[in-house]
C-alpha cells in the first residue's frame, strides 16, 4: 500500500487561540512536510532552514507563523528602533511570540538614510546572520527586498536569500534591464526610452574615441572584448562603461547634465505623441516610489507648438531630481537611470503573480490594482480565467451583450499576460516569487516592470489558487502549498528539485482593502494611537501583524502607536467568495463591523466602505482606471460641501410646521400628526445625521440605493418602501439592535419597536395581496383606493389606510439625501453597460480637486498672518541636499508656489502656498529633517488680500434657508 499521497493537511491552531487566527483561512495549517508518510514529500522538508527575517509589518508576522507551521524552529527578526512595535505599551505579538531575546536583533533603521548607511546595514545584517547561526535571509516586500547588491552580498557570504537571486534581481528588478529583456522575448512594452543615462554620456562624449579615452582617464575596469567590439552602438558601449563607473563609485556626468538630456528626450516624445503626458520612473523605484508625470498641459493640445512643447518639457529637471531623491539614487556613483515612458492615460493596473525555480515559471492569475492614489494601491481584486469565464456565462444568461464583450476581452488579455509573464520569468531565470506588472487599455496591454519580491497583495492570489507539487514518478504522490511565503522557503531550500506545480482553483474570488493611516482625503496621517479595535467577524481575514490581539493576561486592548516612520499601512483586510460579488459583499460587511478608536487617529476605513458599496451599487465587474480615485474623492468632497449646507434637525422641525399647516382646519388630525412625527423623529434623523456627517458613508449609501427612487418634476418618488430603506440604512451603518452595544451605536429601543411594527404591518398586507417586498408602489396604489380591497370590511380598510398614512408620514425627510445626489450630479459618475467607468470631465479639474480636498479635510485653524503645516511629518526646506531653499524671508510667493516638503510615511509632499503673500519670518529651524506637528506655524506672512471672516450667525441662517429649499422639494 502506498504512503499517504494527499498531504493537504488539517487545520491547526498552533500559536494563539484567538478569533483572529481561527477565522483566518490563510494561516494555521500543519505545513511540516518532514512528517509525511511519503519519502518524496519528506525530502522537501524545510526544518533545516534557519532564516533571519529582516522585514516589518504584516509580512513579518506572516513569515514567523508560516515558518513555525513548517517546523522551522530557529529563526530571528530584525527590529528597528523606529518600528511602531518598540513604542511603550505596544504589546507586540511578534515579541510575545518570540520570547527568546537573543533572536531579536535591534538596529537603528532597517536600511539607513544614506548610501553609506545602507552599505553598513547590509554588512550588519550579514554579520547578525553569521554570528547567530542563521543560514538564510527573508526580506519580505519592503526595504531591500529588491536590492540586487544586498542579495549579492548575502550570496557572497554563503547565505541563502529567500527570494529571487541576485542575477534575477539585476535582470528583472532593474526597470531598464527588464524592459530590454521583455523586448527580446516578445513582451508588449510601453513606448519610451530606457537608456537616458547612456544617451547623456554619449552627448558628453559623442564618439567611440572619446568614450574609450574616458575609460582610460578614469581607470574603469571594463571588459576589453566589449570595448573592442565595434558592432556595438555608442549607447550600448556607454551602458557598459556606466556599469563600470557604478562599480568604482564615481559619476561620469552631473545630475544637471542628466536633467538636460531628459528634458531633450521628453520634448522629442511630446512631438512624437501629441496630446499625451510622460511618466518618469527611477529604475530602482518600487511601491509607487520614484515616479512622476509631466505634461498635464499637453492633454488638450493635439497640435502643440514648439513653445507648448518646451514649456511642458521644462518640468522634467525638477521631477528628475525628485525621483532620484525619493529612491536615494542621488549619491555619487549611484545608477541614476530614469525610464521615460508614454503615460497611457486610460489604464488599468493589472499584475500577474509568478513563481519559478530558475528553469520553469508558472503564472498564478492576475490582480486588478487600478484603485490607487499617489501610486499606492488601495483595493485589489483577483482576476482569474475561471472567474472571468463564470462572469461571462452569467452575463450571457442575463442578456448583457456589452458586458459579455468586455469580459471576453479581459479574458483574452489575461491569457496573453500570463503567457508573456511565464516567458519573461524563464528568460530572467526567476527562482522565487515575483510579480509581472502591466497596464491594460481595453484590448491592449503593456509590460511595466517586475517586482522581484513577494507583494503586499499576495494574499489575494493565495485565496484563488493553491499549488500542487506532484512526484514526476508517481502522479498520486503530491503535496499542496497554499502559502507563497511557504513556496519561497521551499524554493530557497530545494529549487532545483521542485517540479513545476499545477495551480488548483481554491475560492472563486478574493479582494483586499489596505487599511491605512490616512485622513478623509487619503493624505498620510502619522502619529496616531490605536486604543481599541473590534474583533474580526466570521470569514474576515485581518492581516495586521496582530495589532488587534488583546493582552492575553488581562484581555485588554493594548495601545498601538502608528509611528509613521515607514509607511501608512495598518492592516490588510481580505475576504473571499464564490464570485467577485460575494467577495465584495463580505468585504462590505467586514468594513461595516470594524470599529477603530484612538487618539489623533485617522484611517481610510470609511473611504473603503463607501468605495466598496459604490461598486456594489453599480457593478463589481466594472473597469476603473488608475485615474479613478482622485475624481471620485472630488465627487465625495462635493457631497460633503452640499451636506454641510443642511441641518437635519431644522428640516424635521420645519416638516412638523408643514404638517401643522396642512391639518390647520382639523385640530385632532394636526395633533395626531404632531405626535406621530415626534415618535418618528429620532428614527429618521439619527441615521441621516451620520450620513450627512460622513461623505464616504453617504457615497456608498446613495450608490446602493440609486434604483430605489426617481425624480419627477423635481419631486422624489419612492420605488421601494422608505421604511424598508430605513431598516437597511440602520444595517448599513451597523446600528441594528444589539443588547450588548451602547445606545449611541445602535437603533434606540422605541425606534426599533416602531420600525418593527411598521414592517410587520406591511408584511401582512403584502402577504394578503400576494406582493413581494420590492412591490411597494403597487401596494401604495392599492392603499390609495377608498373602496375596501383584499376582502377587508369598510371599517378595517379605513383603519389600515389611516395606519398607512401614519407610517408614511415624515418619510419624505429621507428624500433629502437623494436631492443631494441630484444637486451634485452624483450619478453622472457611473458604470456603463460595457463596464467602463464614466468620469465627468469637470471632476478632473486640478483646482476643483484641491478645493474639495480642503472640504474633506479642512486645513488647521490659523491666524490670517500665518502659514501652518497641514499635517505632521518631517520638514525639508529645500528640494534636495545642496539646492537652495524654496523660500527665504522677504520673498513674495504666489498661491500654489511650493513652500517646503513634508515627508509623511515615506511620501514626499510639496506643500504649496495657500494664498499669495510675502514671507516676513521663517518660524522654524531651517535644518532639514526636523519633526513638525499638524497646525504648527511655519511662516509669518503678509497676505496680498485681507481675510474677511464670515459671521457664524449668517452661516447658520444660510444653512436653514438651504435646508428649507430642500424640504420643499420632498414634501
Amino acid at each position: 500500500m502506498k504512503a499517504n499521497r494527499d498531504f493537504d493537511v488539517e487545520m491547526t491552531a498552533m500559536a494563539q487561540t484567538t478569533d483572529y487566527y481561527m477565522n483566518n483561512p490563510l494561516i494555521h495549517r500543519d505545513r511540516r512536510l518532514g512528517k509525511s508518510p511519503s519519502a518524496w514529500v519528506r525530502s522537501f522538508s524545510c526544518e533545516d532552514l534557519k532564516p533571519l527575517i529582516v522585514c516589518r509589518g504584516p509580512i513579518r508576522m506572516e513569515a514567523m507563523t508560516v515558518y513555525e507551521e513548517m517546523g522551522i524552529t530557529h529563526y530571528g527578526i530584525l527590529l528597528s528602533e523606529k518600528d511602531s512595535i518598540v513604542y511603550p505599551n505596544a504589546l507586540s505579538p511578534e515579541l510575545r511570540k518570540l520570547t527568546d531575546n537573543s533572536r531579536v536583533h535591534r538596529v537603528p533603521d532597517y536600511t539607513g538614510a544614506t548610501k553609506e548607511e545602507r552599505v553598513q546595514r547590509i554588512q550588519q545584517i550579514i554579520g547578525i546572520a553569521l554570528d547567530n547561526g542563521y543560514n538564510a535571509v527573508f526580506a519580505g516586500y519592503g526595504f531591500m527586498a529588491e536590492d540586487d547588491e544586498f542579495v549579492q552580498a548575502i550570496e557572497d557570504a554563503g547565505l541563502m536569500f529567500i527570494g529571487p537571486c541576485a542575477a534575477t534581481q539585476r535582470a528583472a528588478g532593474k526597470k531598464d534591464e527588464a524592459k530590454r529583456t521583455a523586448l527580446q522575448v516578445d513582451v508588449s512594452v510601453t513606448p519610451g526610452i530606457d537608456n537616458v543615462t547612456a544617451r547623456t554620456l554619449v552627448s558628453k562624449y559623442p564618439d567611440r574615441e572619446a568614450l574609450l579615452a574616458l575609460v582610460k582617464a578614469q581607470g574603469l575596469d571594463c571588459d576589453e572584448k566589449v570595448l573592442a567590439d565595434e558592432s556595438l552602438s555608442l549607447e550600448e558601449l556607454a551602458d557598459h562603461i556606466l556599469a563600470a563607473s557604478y562599480e568604482k563609485g564615481i559619476d561620469l556626468f552631473s545630475i544637471e547634465e542628466l536633467c538636460a538630456q531628459v528634458e531633450k528626450e521628453c520634448a522629442a516624445m511630446f512631438r512624437q505623441y501629441p496630446g499625451s503626458r510622460i511618466r518618469l520612473k527611477a529604475i530602482g523605484g518600487g511601491g509607487g516610489k520614484g515616479q512622476r508625470i509631466l505634461g498635464a498641459s499637453m492633454l488638450t493640445k493635439k497640435n502643440p507648438t514648439d513653445a507648448d512643447i518646451a514649456k511642458a518639457a521644462a518640468e522634467a529637471p525638477e521631477l528628475v531630481r525628485e525621483v532620484l531623491l525619493e529612491v536615494k539614487a542621488n549619491g555619487v556613483g549611484d545608477n541614476k537611470n530614469v525610464l521615460i515612458e508614454l503615460n497611457i492615460e486610460q489604464t488599468r493596473h493589472n499584475e500577474i503573480q509568478m513563481l519559478g525555480n530558475g528553469t520553469w515559471c508558472i503564472a498564478l492569475g492576475g490582480r486588478d490594482c487600478s484603485l490607487q492614489m499617489h501610486e499606492q494601491k488601495l483595493l485589489e481584486v483577483s482576476v482569474t480565467q475561471e472567474g472571468l469565464q463564470l462572469e461571462i456565462e452569467k452575463a450571457k444568461k442575463a442578456g448583457l451583450t456589452e458586458q459579455v464583450k468586455a469580459l471576453e476581452t479581459d479574458l483574452k488579455v489575461l491569457k496573453r499576460m500570463e503567457e508573456e509573464s511565464e516567458r519573461f520569468g524563464v528568460a530572467v531565470g526567476l527562482d522565487s516569487a515575483s510579480t509581472f506588472e502591466c497596464i491594460v487599455d481595453r484590448d491592449r496591454h503593456y509590460f511595466m516592470e517586475v517586482n522581484t519580491r513577494i507583494q503586499v497583495e499576495h494574499r489575494v492570489t493565495e485565496l484563488v489558487y493553491s499549488l500542487k507539487f506532484t512526484n514526476p514518478d508517481d502522479p498520486e504522490d503530491y503535496f499542496i502549498v497554499e502559502s507563497l511565503v511557504e513556496a519561497m522557503a521551499l524554493l530557497a531550500m530545494h529549487k532545483d528539485r521542485l517540479p513545476r506545480p499545477e495551480r488548483i482553483p481554491r475560492f472563486g474570488a478574493g479582494v483586499e482593502a489596505r487599511l491605512n493611516a490616512t485622513d478623509d482625503s487619503l493624505s498620510p496621517s502619522a502619529g496616531g494611537v490605536i486604543r481599541y479595535w473590534s474583533k474580526p467577524i466570521e470569514g474576515e481575514i485581518r492581516d495586521d501583524q496582530g495589532i488587534c490581539i488583546s493582552n492575553p493576561d488581562t484581555g485588554l486592548f493594548m495601545r498601538y502607536h502608528l509611528a509613521g516612520a515607514y509607511d501608512s499601512n495598518i492592516a490588510l483586510l481580505l475576504t473571499k467568495g464564490d464570485d467577485r460579488q460575494a467577495a465584495y459583499e463580505h468585504l462590505a460587511k467586514v468594513l461595516r463591523c470594524t470599529t477603530l478608536r484612538g487618539t489623533n487617529l485617522a484611517t481610510n476605513l470609511e473611504f473603503h466602505y463607501g468605495l466598496v458599496n459604490w461598486f456594489l451599487g453599480w457593478n463589481v465587474m466594472a473597469k476603473p482606471t488608475t485615474r479613478f480615485v482622485v475624481p471620485y474623492l472630488t465627487l465625495v468632497g462635493k457631497l460633503k460641501e452640499e451636506a454641510n449646507k443642511l441641518d437635519v434637525v431644522h428640516a424635521f422641525l420645519a416638516m412638523k410646521k408643514h404638517y401643522a399647516k396642512l391639518y390647520a382646519d382639523d385640530p385632532e388630525a394636526a395633533k395626531a400628526a404632531s405626535e406621530t412625527l415626534d415618535r418618528k423623529g429620532t428614527l429618521l434623523t439619527r441615521p441621516m445625521e451620520i450620513l450627512l456627517g460622513d461623505p464616504h458613508l453617504l457615497s456608498g449609501w446613495l450608490s446602493i440605493n440609486r434604483k430605489n427612487f426617481s425624480l419627477e418634476n423635481g419631486k422624489v418618488v419612492w420605488k421601494r418602501n422608505p421604511l424598508v430603506m430605513v431598516e437597511e440604512t440602520y444595517e448599513y451603518l451597523n446600528m441594528t439592535w444589539r443588547e450588548d452595544a451602547p445606545a449611541a451605536e445602535v437603533i434606540w429601543t422605541h425606534d426599533r419597536d416602531l420600525l418593527n411594527d411598521a414592517l410587520g404591518f406591511y408584511a401582512q398586507l403584502r402577504e394578503r395581496f400576494g406582493l413581494s417586498k420590492d412591490e411597494f408602489v403597487k401596494l401604495d396604489q392599492i392603499l390609495a383606493k377608498e373602496k375596501p380591497q383584499g376582502g377587508f370590511d369598510k371599517e378595517t380598510w379605513e383603519a389600515i389606510r389611516s395606519a398607512h398614512v401614519g407610517y408614511t408620514m415624515g418619510n419624505e425627510l429621507l428624500g433629502i439625501l437623494f436631492l443631494i445626489a441630484e444637486k451634485t450630479d452624483f450619478y453622472d459618475f457611473r458604470v456603463e453597460d460595457n463596464l467602463d467607468v464614466t468620469i465627468p470631465d469637470y471632476l478632473n479639474d486640478p483646482e476643483l480637486q484641491a478645493a474639495m480636498k480642503k472640504v474633506l479635510v479642512p486645513p488647521p485653524a490659523t491666524k490670517a498672518d500665518e502659514i501652518v503645516t497641514p499635517g505632521g511629518g518631517m520638514y525639508y526646506a529645500q528640494e534636495a541636499p545642496g539646492m537652495p531653499p524654496f523660500v527665504k524671508e522677504g520673498d513674495h510667493v504666489e498661491k500654489g508656489q511650493p513652500l517646503f516638503i513634508l515627508e509623511v510615511m515615506k511620501m514626499f509632499n510639496k506643500i504649496p502656498a495657500p494664498f499669495s503673500c510675502t514671507i516676513d519670518k521663517i518660524l522654524i529651524d531651517g535644518t532639514d529633517g526636523v519633526i513638525v506637528q499638524k497646525g504648527q506655524p511655519i511662516f509669518k506672512v503678509t497676505p496680498d488680500e485681507k481675510f474677511v471672516e464670515v459671521d457664524p450667525k449668517e452661516l447658520e441662517r444660510q444653512r436653514r434657508a438651504t435646508t428649507e429649499e430642500y424640504l420643499q422639494a420632498v414634501l
